[in-house]
């Protein structure tokens, strides 16, 4: 039985491995994401068209292609009923390259980026790194032009951010790395003259620039060869197979080319970019393509249960594809209605409805142990956390937190608690947005995790395995669960 259970963690785990070296970035998780959901028989729709629903049927939708909503319709569901819903977000803390690019200094090209989210700046230095994200295309055919969003990610290590040599910088190690995110934090491409050369040798190849098939006699002023490197931009053309001209735009990132690993003398560890908070958008959407695998998973259902993973909650969330957006409210609505149009049945589902805000959180760290609060340090192995703030930086509450931990000791699932110090500033999650936002009952969890916003984090094999499971037993639970409690009558 030990032998299994071993096994099992494992199995999930290396799943896990395989979606982090999918995804290295938003754009990319949701494709992941979207790939699986199809491969389980999730029929996708639009949000620019009517919706067509029905009940034992599995759908799902995307919005910028950065934010990902996925449903499963039990059988016995009617117009009113509750939503029970995971939701976690896609984005992570990065390097994003800036609308022009092209920096040149000191016989070197270096590339300007922008710094997204909370990251933890000096782990980017001293590594190997390249570029993701995605493309906008000009694609001709029949005389008839249209535009496509196309995916890239150049797979080799193409720069780095390189530190000062301790020779030059005498008290670093007393007085603390201090980074200048605008002046030290670019990093470098290619030197000016093997550039040159490189882009010489470029001029008989398949893939030019206007620059170079105009031969001089053309300015590139205002396009996107001014704007940026010819370099990245060949590497780019040469990925998706196009022409440098038939770019029109992109969103990309700086990423980490060392892959995600399973790890440690035990192989305890997962070792792996961005885990805050793709760890959590993959044990849920797993659990919910698991949770939903067959029609008597539904059979009894009478509510939805739902995957919403959001982008941009690094940042706060306040844009058209985040938590503090309609996307969500918008989901419920629509499918409320597609059974029903009475307006009053959707507050009806709101107060009938449940959220678990999924996102890492704060393990005991051995050589910062004085960083936690003495009767809430979270130990990895220890299960999932649950969250709690007097001041609502998160959303847990006596009921929440009550009605998650019973699903964990029905299953034999460990669980843990973390309060914030006192003394220390408190993070939060997309969990008090769509509380507030949307009305909607909602605990805040986590896995725990070390090394939270570096280029490199770590959490560990057992709590990947208990989120799974926690989250899975939530859909196929809770509607029979949230039967037994009382609370506004």
């Amino acid at each position: 039985m030990a032998n299994n259970n071993k096994e099992q963690e494992y199995c999930v785990a290396s799943d896990l491995i395989d979606f982090l070296n999918a995804s290295p970035t938003a754009f990319h998780a949701v494709e992941e994401a979207k790939r699986r959901l199809k491969n389980a028989g999730y029929e996708q729709v639009s949000e620019r068209h009517d919706w067509k629903l029905e009940a034992g049927k599995r759908y799902f939708f995307t919005r910028n292609h950065s934010t990902i909503l996925a449903f499963a319709i039990g059988k016995k569901y009617l117009a009113g009923n509750g939503f029970y819903i995971v939701g976690a977000h896609t984005d992570s803390p990065c390097l994003k390259l800036k609308p022009v690019s092209k920096v040149t200094k000191g016989g070197f090209l270096e590339v300007g980026v922008q710094t997204y989210g909370g990251g933890l700046w000096h782990t980017w230095f001293d590594r190997d790194l390249t570029v993701a994200g995605r493309v906008i295309v000009k694609e001709e055919k029949d005389g008839s032009v249209s535009y496509s969003h196309r995916l890239v990610r150049i797979e080799e290590p193409i720069m780095r951010v390189p530190t000062i040599a301790i020779h030059l910088e005498r008290t670093v190690n007393t007085d603390g790395f201090k980074v200048n995110t605008q002046s030290q934090l670019l990093p470098v491409l290619a030197t000016s003259i093997k550039a040159e050369l490189n882009k010489a040798a470029a001029e008989n190849g398949p893939v030019k620039s206007e620059e170079v098939q105009a031969d001089g006699k053309k300015s590139d002023k205002g396009t996107i060869s001014s704007k940026h490197h010819s370099l990245v931009l060949e590497m780019i053309a040469n990925q998706i197979g196009c022409k440098v001209d038939d770019i029109c735009d992109f969103e990309l990132q700086a990423c980490d080319t060392q892959p995600s690993v399973i790890a440690g003398a035990a192989k305890e560890f997962i070792f792996s970019g961005r885990l805050d908070n793709l760890c959590s958008s993959f044990c849920s959407l797993k659990a919910l393509i698991d949770a939903t695998s067959s029609e008597s998973e539904l059979e009894d259902e009478s509510g939805v249960r739902m995957v919403a993973l959001f982008d941009h909650e690094e940042i706060g969330s306040d844009s058209a594809q985040g938590a503090g957006s309609p996307v969500m409210l918008d989901a419920l609505s629509r499918i409320t209605s597609s059974f029903n149009s009475d307006s009053k049945l959707l507050p009806k589902a709101i107060q009938k409805s449940f959220l678990v805000s999924a996102d890492m959180a704060h393990a005991l760290h051995p050589n910062y142990m004085d960083k936690h609060e003495e009767n809430h340090q979270p130990k990895l192995h220890g299960g999932l956390v649950i969250k709690h703030n007097a001041n609502q930086r998160y959303a847990t509450n006596a009921i929440t937190s009550f009605l998650f931990r019973e699903i964990a000791t029905k299953h034999n699932l460990p669980t843990q608690d973390f309060v914030v110090r006192n003394d220390m500033g408190c993070g939060s999650t997309i969990g008090p947005i769509l509380a507030s936002g949307v009305g909607i009952r909602t605990v805040d969890v986590g896995a725990p995790q070390l090394s939270m916003h570096s280029i490199r984090e770590m959490c560990s094999v057992d709590d990947v395995k208990y989120s799974y499971e926690h989250f899975k037993a939530f859909f196929q639970d809770f509607s029979h669960l949230d039967a037994k409690i009382t609370v506004d009558m």
